[in-house]
């Protein structure tokens, strides 16, 4: 199908690789959902990313069972399809991150209710439609802190970690169907939550979302139904 067709749903795009990635698919032709915590800066995005594309935003917890239902509603309601889902949304955790012997378990609660329970929640809400078409694409936002064992990274670490095992098991349940789940590892960027992960630290030296986003783009055309990639080691193509 063309992309000027497809719908993608984006999640945590205010900001960003999320807002890098809504640019690119909006320069691409797809028509997007995004969503956001706050407010003022979702509503920016959609209103610059309008001039490209149809746009649907709608501000909320990704964690809040009552918005991602409402968001998939609307986005349904509104384009009739989601051909794509980003679950690229996520939560650090205490800033700074404390280790595992200090970590309060209600902070490690909503890490994993955003990380792991949320988008499992909007996979569940997507997938009829798409085992409907048989075709679609999910794609979770990971980090190598989910297979190294960082210092004070652990409940971020041990969040990624599920998620990567659930999005196993997805493909795995989800094979023939048309549908394909890819877990991306973006790498070490110069963003708002790796400056939270390492306040104080100088992050200039990193690479921006931008340069991230592309592989994204790839993924909408990789013929694979799973795989786990590592963003900033493909810069001609997807491949392992």
């Amino acid at each position: 199908m063309s992309t000027t067709q497809q719908v993608a749903l984006i999640t945590g795009s205010s900001q960003g690789l999320g807002l890098e990635v809504a640019r690119l698919y909006a320069k691409r032709g797809l028509r997007l959902i995004l969503t956001a915590r706050g407010a003022k800066r979702l509503q920016r995005t959609a209103n610059e990313l309008r001039a490209e594309t149809e746009v649907l935003d709608l501000a909320g917890d990704v964690a809040d069972f009552a918005h991602a239902e409402q968001l998939v509603e609307t986005g349904l309601e509104q384009f009739g399809r989601i051909d794509v889902l980003i679950n690229n949304a996520s939560e650090l955790g205490p800033s700074p991150m404390p280790e595992l012997e200090r970590l309060p378990v209600e902070a490690f609660e909503d890490v994993l209710r955003v990380n792991v329970v949320a988008p499992l929640k909007l996979a569940q809400l997507v997938l009829p439609g798409m085992r409907a078409r048989g075709s679609g694409l999910i794609v979770n936002i990971t980090s190598d802190a989910g297979v190294q064992a960082y210092p004070t990274w652990g409940g971020y670490g041990a969040s990624k970690a599920a998620l990567e095992h659930l999005s196993r098991v997805l493909a795995a349940e989800l094979e023939a169907s048309g549908v394909r789940v890819f877990v991306l590892d973006p790498g070490d960027m110069d963003t708002a939550m790796h400056r939270a992960a390492e306040p104080g630290a100088d992050l200039s030296h990193l690479p921006g979302p931008e340069v991230v986003a592309p592989a994204l783009v790839e993924l909408l055309d990789e013929p694979r139904a799973f795989g786990r990639f590592e963003a900033q080691r493909l810069p001609a193509g997807v491949r392992e």
